[in-house]
Formats: C-alpha cells, sequence, structure tokens
C-alpha cells in the first residue's frame, strides 16, 4: 500500500485511517545515496480528518538501513526511528486526496542518515606509510608540530 487514497476520510466515510506495515523502498530510490540498503522499514500511526480542509497524521517509523563505515568502509547495520507528526497542510503544503506514502517517508528518512557513522573500536589497524588514524582523545594529547613555525610567524 504506497498510495493511501483518503477520499473516504474527507467524505466523512470514516473517522481515521490506521496504518501499521512494512514498507518497501525501491532499490532506485536511494541508488545515489549514502544508503546501501534497507533491512526493513515499519509504519505504524493514522490519519485523521482535522478540519474541513486539512488531516492530521501521526507516523512512528521504526527501521533498519545498511550503510558504509565511515572508516572500514564495511556495511554496518543502522537502526533509526522517527515520528512524522502534524498536518498534511504543514507537510505536503496541500492536502491531496492521495497520499503516497514512500515519498513521505523518504523525505523524513533522508534526514535520519548520519553524515559519518562508524562501528570501529580498534583504530590501530587502520594506518599506512607516514600515516594513521588517531581519535579525538589521541589527537588533543599529540603537540603540534607546527606550532613553533606559527609561533615564529607571529613574532614576525
Amino acid at each position: 500500500m504506497n498510495k493511501i487514497d483518503l477520499s473516504l476520510l474527507h467524505s466523512n466515510s470514516i473517522n481515521e485511517i490506521v496504518i501499521d506495515e512494512d514498507i518497501l523502498f525501491p532499490d532506485d530510490l536511494y541508488k545515489n545515496t549514502d544508503i546501501q540498503s534497507f533491512k526493513f522499514v515499519h509504519v505504524k500511526g493514522k490519519i485523521k480528518r482535522e478540519t474541513d480542509d486539512d488531516d492530521y497524521i501521526d507516523f512512528d517509523v521504526k527501521g533498519e538501513m545498511v550503510l558504509l563505515d565511515s572508516i572500514s568502509m564495511e556495511e554496518v547495520n543502522y537502526p533509526f526511528s522517527l515520528k512524522i507528526e502534524g498536518t498534511l497542510t504543514e507537510i505536503l503544503g496541500n492536502c491531496p486526496n492521495t497520499l503516497d506514502i514512500l515519498e513521505l517517508l523518504w523525505e523524513n528518512i533522508v534526514l535520519e542518515v548520519p553524515l559519518k557513522f562508524t562501528k570501529v573500536e580498534d583504530l590501530s589497524k587502520f594506518h599506512g606509510d607516514g600515516w594513521k588514524l588517531m581519535s579525538e582523545e589521541e589527537n588533543a594529547h599529540k603537540s603540534n608540530p607546527f606550532n613553533e613555525l606559527l609561533k615564529d610567524m607571529g613574532e614576525e
């Protein structure tokens, strides 16, 4: 059920539409993103008629996406949960007779994708010729070799 027919709600034939289902996103939707795949996405909630001109939605979305680890570049599972709540005019700008749930969910899930994500705890194995990966704590304790140069430049 990717598209939800709101016409029965708009004609006051029903009071609310209840949603409790798993959603499948087509691969081409996230093909050019940091998301590798989705393990699952489940949406639960309802849509109610708030006024004659507006519908109110209250969705809880839980899922798990597969991302590439920012350090190891291995696939890692990233759980997420979000709440979508408000009137359709606030969220979509209009109150349609049909709601594309994939579009609505996608717009909100994309905001949950972290810029960087890692599950790597042991950074010691990430090194090369003349470089190594350091934690923030290690970096804070190490002296900057350019400090002397910066001091000399400041004195001139």
